[in-house]
C-alpha cells in the first residue's frame, strides 16, 4: 500500500489513480450504457448531460477546496471556468467540421467520444511536459504570459474570420497520401473496399475518420492557448490537469446543446481575447507590484466578469437575429 502514497508530480499516487478511475467510469457509463446504440442526441438530453458534467466538475473543485485548501480550490475553479469557456470556441469550430463533412447527427457522438479520448492523452503529455519545463526553468512562465497576450490580441483582430476546414494543411496532406472514400460507411472510421471505378483494392479512410482527425487537430491548436492559460493561474500539475479534463469531458454534451445556436455567442470571442490578455498580463503586473501573484479570488472574479459580459452582450446583440443555417458541405 505504500506505493499509493508515492509522490508523483507533487501529489500522492492515490490522488491521480482516483481521478483517472472517475474519468474511466464516466467514459464507460457514457459509451457502454447511455449511448451504446448509435442515435441522435436531442437538445434536452444534451443540456441535462452538460449540466451534469458542470456540476461534477465543480463538485470535484469542492473536494479540492476541502482537501487542498481555499487557494487550490479557487485556482481549480478558475482553470475550470477558463477551459470551459475556451471549449465553447472549440464547439463552434467542431460544428464547422461536421458541416463540411456532412456528418450525420447520429454519428457525431462517436466522433466526439473518441475525440475526448485523444484530448485526455494529448493534454496529459502537454501538461506533463509543461510542468517539467516550468519546474526547471521558472522564466518560461513569462514566455507563456507573453504568448497569451499576443494570442488574445490576434483572437480579437481575427474574431470575425471563420475557420476554413477545406484549406487545412493536415487535411490536404491526409487526402494526398491515403485512400479516402467519398461516402460514409455507417459509423466506421475505416473500410476495406474491392477494386473498381478507377481505385485499387485496399483499406480506406471514411469521412467520419477525417472529421475525427480534424477534431483532434483543432484540439491541439486550442490546447496551445488553454494549457499556458492555466499554467499562468497555477503551476500545480494536478490542478492543471484535472480542471482541464473535467472541463472537456462535457464537451460532447456542450456541443449538442450549443451547435444549433452558435450564432447567439458571436461576440464571445472578444471576451475570450480579453480574458487571455488579462491572464497573460497578471504575471507582469504581479512583478510590477512586487507580489508573488495576483490573489486567486481577484483572478476568479475578473474571469467571471469578463465572461459574463461577453455572454450577456452576445445574447443581447443577437436577440432579434434569426438563426443562420450552416454553409453547405464541400464536395469531395
Amino acid at each position: 500500500m505504500e506505493i499509493l502514497f508515492f509522490d508523483w508530480l507533487g501529489k500522492p499516487l492515490w490522488m491521480w489513480l482516483g481521478f483517472i478511475g472517475v474519468v474511466v467510469a464516466l467514459l464507460v457509463l457514457d459509451l457502454g450504457v447511455l449511448h451504446r446504440k448509435q442515435r441522435e442526441i436531442g437538445a434536452r438530453e444534451s443540456i441535462l448531460m452538460s449540466a451534469f458534467y458542470i456540476l461534477l466538475g465543480l463538485g470535484f473543485g469542492g473536494w479540492v477546496w476541502w482537501y487542498m485548501g481555499p487557494t487550490a480550490g479557487m485556482n481549480y475553479v478558475t482553470g475550470f471556468v477558463i477551459e470551459k469557456s475556451l471549449a465553447m470556441d472549440n464547439v463552434f469550430v467542431i460544428a464547422m467540421i461536421f458541416t463540411y463533412f456532412a456528418v450525420p447527427r447520429e454519428y457525431q457522438h462517436r466522433v466526439l467520444f473518441w475525440g475526448i479520448i485523444g484530448v485526455i492523452v494529448l493534454r496529459a503529455i502537454m501538461i506533463g511536459l509543461g510542468a517539467t519545463i516550468v519546474s526547471q526553468f521558472g522564466w518560461v512562465l513569462y514566455i507563456f504570459a507573453a504568448f497569451l497576450i499576443v494570442t488574445g490580441i490576434k483572437m480579437w483582430v481575427f474574431a470575425d474570420k471563420e475557420y476554413d476546414v477545406g484549406s487545412s494543411p493536415v487535411l490536404r496532406w491526409v487526402r494526398k497520401r491515403f485512400n479516402v472514400t467519398d461516402a460514409f460507411h455507417g459509423n466506421r472510421f475505416w473500410v476495406r473496399l474491392p477494386s473498381g471505378k478507377g481505385r485499387n483494392a485496399g483499406l480506406f479512410m471514411t469521412p467520419l475518420f477525417l472529421s475525427l482527425a480534424m477534431v483532434e487537430v483543432v484540439d491541439v491548436v486550442f490546447a496551445v492557448d488553454s494549457v499556458p492559460a492555466i499554467f499562468a493561474i497555477t503551476t500545480d500539475p494536478f490542478i492543471v490537469y484535472t480542471s482541464n479534463i473535467f472541463a472537456v469531458l462535457g464537451l460532447r454534451a456542450l456541443y449538442f446543446a450549443l451547435a444549433a445556436m452558435v450564432h447567439r455567442f458571436h461576440y464571445l470571442k472578444y471576451a475570450l481575447s480579453v480574458l487571455l490578455v488579462f491572464i497573460g498580463s497578471k504575471i507582469f503586473v504581479a512583478d510590477a507590484l512586487g507580489i508573488a501573484k495576483v490573489p486567486p479570488l481577484l483572478s476568479l472574479s475578473v474571469t467571471f466578469a469578463i465572461l459574463a459580459a461577453g455572454v450577456g452582450y452576445s445574447l443581447w446583440k443577437t436577440g432579434g437575429r434569426s438563426e443562420q443555417g450552416p454553409p453547405a458541405p464541400a464536395k469531395s
